[in-house]
């Protein structure tokens, strides 16, 4: 809405932005069918100056709770394409939801604009449904089809809120969440959020296997044409193609970025005591396979400070965030089912540029917070009027399918002394292996931040028939310039592997520790 206000200045300035409303209304009549039309949009609306959305949505419906949220449902026998093996069915507007997204639907070359209606919503358990209109709009949608059962059709993806998105693989529950561009993260200027404003969902055939369907991406600095092709099944694979252009310069840009939650696990140091469970995260570690081979594994924690990793060496082949922990037993969430989480492995298809792979941890003090985030970071800044294309697949699958042929770290355990601390670390051999032999084994091992490994040794798991590594390192550095300068102990950095013949045969164990 406009608001004129009789001043000469005034004037002048509400018809330029009357000008730019009706502008980006004649962008948004286009009815894109093909993603080379998203991408022409794209670049059009990025000439010009960046418009905030707006909703009819009442003050009573943006102030409820998630709870109350959840209590308006969509009517599932409403489903667009219901009874199709791909049907598709929409979020409500409301408390965290409040940017509305335009949906469309795509048969061929006709492009129709999905309408709200209040019709499509249970308001059983809500009140509001008195205080909306009919021109309301969606807040995201969610794709279903039968992964589980022939019978049923599970929800696979949802889209909702700025650009996250989440999918899930054959017998699993949502957790992790991944956005399709994050944009200078852990910054002092602040992090901006750019959104999916519009889709244009693409009808699958009767038979399909997978759905296509695209989405523009705007903020304030730049927008983006997006492609998305999945394909359900015991690993849902993902596959996303971006065209980018910029508004304005853009110095911190995150590729591919996942968001993830590490409360606590049994490398976790205390714990609250009215907690019975174990362990509560979504993610427990982030794996990389770099271009010379090797997989590096990296335990997450919840730090006691802000912790930023970066990892160098190139574009990787693949990285991603797991949950590669899925025993029951160590959860004890009935509810949650923290052992049913997906773990999300990003391979690139294109060249990224160079830059690093970063991985931020943030101190959380429940489990309701996202604290974990991984992304690619590019060593290039642009300019206004630059644009950039990149590519990548997305595995969304269970964290106990395996990605090498290395003996895998099954778990990080830590006893911590007044001037000391002990790593134990439980490596588990990939079925191809041979027998591990502790007599034939040894390990490589790095330590950083002035410390010193006091003693290590390589002891055969009988009981997994792996090994356990143990790693004791000295804590007392008085003369530490870090400690000298800040009165605290630098964070302990460590990586270790096992050996055999001079060759390794486990992944390399990376690890950070705050003392």
């Amino acid at each position: 809405m406009i608001n004129f206000i009789f001043h000469k200045k005034t004037i002048f300035i509400s018809g330029i932005a009357l000008l730019l409303w009706t502008l980006t209304c004649q962008a948004a009549t286009l009815k894109p069918t093909r993603f080379k039309d998203v991408v022409a949009k794209a670049q059009m609306l990025s000439e010009k100056p960046f418009l905030e959305t707006s909703n009819n949505l009442p003050d009573e419906l943006k102030k409820i709770g998630y709870d109350e949220w959840r209590d308006i449902r969509f009517n599932p026998a409403k489903s667009l394409w219901a009874g199709k093996p791909f049907s598709i069915q929409f979020f409500h507007l409301g408390g965290l939801y409040q940017e509305p997204v335009i949906i469309n639907s795509v048969n061929k070359d006709n492009t129709t604009n999905i309408p709200f209606s209040l019709d499509l919503f249970d308001y059983t358990q809500s009140a509001h449904k008195g205080l909306l209109s009919s021109n309301l709009g969606f807040a995201g949608f969610r794709i279903h089809y039968p992964i589980n059962s022939a019978k049923y059709a599970d929800e696979i993806i949802s889209f909702i809120g700025a650009s996250y998105f989440r999918a899930l693989g054959k017998d699993l529950g949502y957790g992790i969440s991944a956005r399709g561009l994050a944009i200078d993260i852990a910054e002092l200027s602040g992090e901006e959020f750019p959104y999916f404003r519009e889709f244009w969902i693409i009808k699958p055939g009767a038979k399909a296997k997978e759905i296509s369907f695209y989405a523009l991406l705007e903020s304030e600095n730049l927008t983006g044409a997006y492609s998305f092709i999945v394909r359900p099944g015991e690993e849902t694979l993902v596959k996303v193609k971006s065209v980018l252009f910029f508004r304005k310069k853009i110095r911190k840009l995150c590729l591919a970025p996942l968001t993830s939650m590490f409360f606590c696990g049994e490398n976790t140091k205390s714990r609250a005591n009215s907690d019975f469970r174990p362990e509560v995260h979504d993610s427990d570690g982030l794996l990389i396979q770099d271009t010379l081979g090797e997989w590096t594994w990296h335990p997450l924690i919840n730090p006691e400070n802000l912790l930023i990793n970066s990892f160098s060496g190139g574009q990787p082949l693949g990285f991603g965030l797991l949950q590669r922990d899925m025993n029951f037993d160590h959860y004890q969430d009935l509810e949650a089912r923290y052992d049913k989480r997906p773990s999300v492995w990003i391979c690139p298809k294109s060249d990224w540029g160079q830059g690093h792979l970063e991985l931020l941890q943030l101190p959380t003090e429940n489990e309701f917070n996202d604290n974990i985030g991984a992304y690619w970071v590019m060593d290039k800044s642009f300019e206004p009027g630059e644009s950039f294309e990149f590519a990548y697949t997305m595995n969304w699958h269970s964290g106990n399918r395996k990605k090498s042929v290395l003996a895998s770290v099954e778990s990080t355990r830590i006893v911590t002394k007044p001037e000391s601390i002990m790593f134990i670390i439980e490596f588990l051999p990939d079925p191809s292996q041979e027998e591990f032999s502790s007599k034939d084994i040894s390990a490589n091992i790095q330590i950083l931040n002035g410390y010193s490994v006091k003693a290590s040794q390589v002891i055969e798991n009988t009981v997994t028939q792996g090994c356990r590594l143990i790693i004791h390192v000295d804590l007392d550095k008085e003369g530490m310039l870090d400690k000298m300068l800040y009165k605290h102990n630098p964070p302990v950095e460590l990586r270790a592997f096992l050996k055999k013949d001079n060759l390794p045969i486990t992944e390399t164990w990376s690890y950070t520790y705050q003392p």
